[in-house]
């Protein structure tokens, strides 16, 4: 149960953490207990403190949110439209994240918590963790991640890798009260720059490797920018797991002991604390050796792709600072799944498989690419992929390269353009597929794409279906419109793929 403050202790927090700058309220409100908190206005009921936050921040919604009952907002300016009472702050997403921890009792501080950060494979590492936590726990841990989110209470898609402070912690009140003793979650680099986990405690922190992502005038100016908003998570945490294989591991280790956390190394390297080696592929698996300060055994993951060992990796040195035993381990590795990641479709004469993967920035196309030439030895490659609006520009080049230089053939096709015409993207992206001299073909109806990539590409070949995995809508404008999930458009033309081949297999029988 939550504990119910009035305005006047809330008042009190925003002034101790020095973000308090102004206020218009009342003597009499100060003593009106506060029973909600949010920047939604249609979450809005009786009683609830209003946050305005946002670029696309509107007065009408805070004049929405009076009228369903707010005792007032809180903002870094007054809208004068509003006659309403108000608490000004330097710094909207610091101040969200103090109140949240007063509204929901410091609710993170009840549970323990794996946070992971890099530039690729958070959403699989978590995944991995949560399989090794779900089957070593009698009650399944609570996961925040770029896929979906669970907390006890809510089970929902993910419209953000890490969600605002306030949702933050809303999710861990719900895993506190349905007593859930783990929790792990994708932590970006937005959300470590704009204070989303401010007032978070993490009992262990994964820095996964780092490369050139998230770099526009809405994200992050520079990859100096980029990268310090990563190391941010080693003043979070208590304990550092950090891949020694990554780029600039250097800085990494330094800036992880600068926090004074204890650091425990994974990766290639003898001296590492989690030391993994002996990697070979039997069958649909990966099998591996991994040397702990504890034992030394041999793991298997059945998850596609080569490059995941390095998330199982990771994985394990959670594990061990957890003291999550080697069986509990084993076995959740093996049958760990991530929803849209490395998900593997096929035609049933096996010509034609489609693998659906959240892939989008140069170091998980690369390894992505890689990983298909060894698995899939004498296929074409065809890859349909896309590129967002107005943010991660560097990725038009990149991308376009990496697929370019890999693919037999690619597709550009929508991926959440936003605010910025499908055309503008299109057009950076083919500029540098020409450079390649690699075969392509625009399609900005991603069905389309798909149905080209299967029906008319995909004899003896590896689709390679990225950027969205299972999610159900697409940005468009400002708006998230809801659309089928690649999955859904690779099972509707792979059944045709198939018809076609039957009648075709008939067609030769009867000549």
């Amino acid at each position: 149960m939550l504990n119910v403050y009035n305005v006047n202790e809330y008042l009190s927090v925003l002034a101790a953490t020095g973000v308090l700058t102004d206020l218009k309220i009342e003597p009499k409100l100060l003593r009106a207990e506060v029973k909600g908190l949010t920047f939604d206005n249609r979450e809005v009921t009786e009683g609830a403190i209003f946050v305005c936050k946002g670029a696309h921040f509107k007065e009408e919604y805070l004049a929405d949110a009076m009228k369903r009952g707010a005792l007032l907002y809180v903002s870094e300016t007054v809208y004068e439209s509003v006659d309403a009472p108000y608490i000004l702050v330097s710094d909207i997403r610091r101040a969200m994240a103090y109140l949240a921890v007063a509204y929901y009792n410091d609710a993170p501080s009840k549970l323990k918590t794996v946070g992971i950060t890099g530039t690729k494979g958070k959403s699989t590492t978590a995944y991995y963790v949560k399989s090794v936590l779900d089957h070593w726990m009698a009650k399944e841990s609570a996961i925040l991640s770029s896929i979906d989110n669970y907390d006890g209470v809510t089970k929902e898609e993910s419209h953000l890798t890490t969600p605002e402070a306030m949702e933050i912690h809303r999710h861990c009140h719900n895993a506190a009260e349905s007593c859930i003793s783990h929790l792990v979650m994708e932590v970006s680099s937005q959300a470590l720059k704009y204070d989303r986990v401010l007032g978070m405690n993490l009992t262990v922190g994964v820095f996964t490797n780092i490369g050139t992502d998230h770099i526009s005038p809405i994200e992050h100016p520079d990859f100096e920018d980029y990268f310090a908003s990563k190391l941010k998570i080693f003043g979070l945490c208590e304990t550092a797991c950090v891949n020694t294989d990554c780029a600039f591991a250097d800085r990494v280790l330094e800036a992880a002991k600068k926090e004074k956390c204890r650091v425990l190394t994974f990766g290639s390297h003898e001296s590492d604390d989690i030391y993994c080696s002996h990697i070979e592929k039997k069958g649909d698996a990966t099998c591996f050796t991994v040397r702990t300060p504890s034992c030394e055994r041999d793991y298997r993951i059945t998850m596609p792709g080569l490059f995941n060992v390095e998330n199982a990796l990771a994985a394990i040195a959670v594990a061990y600072v957890l003291g999550v035993p080697e069986s509990a381990v084993a076995a959740g590795l093996e049958v760990a799944r991530a929803a849209g990641r490395m998900e593997t479709f096929s035609s049933k004469d096996g010509s034609c498989t489609v693998i659906i993967d959240y892939a989008h920035n140069k170091m998980s196309f690369e390894a992505l690419f890689r990983s298909t030439r060894v698995e899939y030895p004498g296929k074409k490659i065809v890859s349909v992929y896309g590129c967002p609006g107005k943010k991660a520009f560097l990725r038009r080049h990149d991308l376009a390269v990496a697929s370019g230089t890999y693919a037999d053939h690619t597709i550009i096709t929508e991926e959440d353009s936003g605010e910025e015409p499908f055309d503008s993207i299109a057009a950076d992206l083919e500029k540098n597929l020409i450079e390649t001299g690699g075969s392509y073909e625009i399609v900005e109806d991603r069905e389309e794409a798909v149905r080209r990539a299967i029906l008319e590409h995909g004899e003896n070949a590896v689709i390679l279906l990225t950027g969205k995995g299972r999610e159900t809508r697409m940005k468009r404008g400002t708006l998230y419109i809801d659309t089928p999930s690649d999955v859904d458009y690779t099972e509707k033309f792979l059944a045709e793929y198939d018809r076609l081949a039957e009648e075709k297999e008939t067609e030769t029988a009867n000549v």
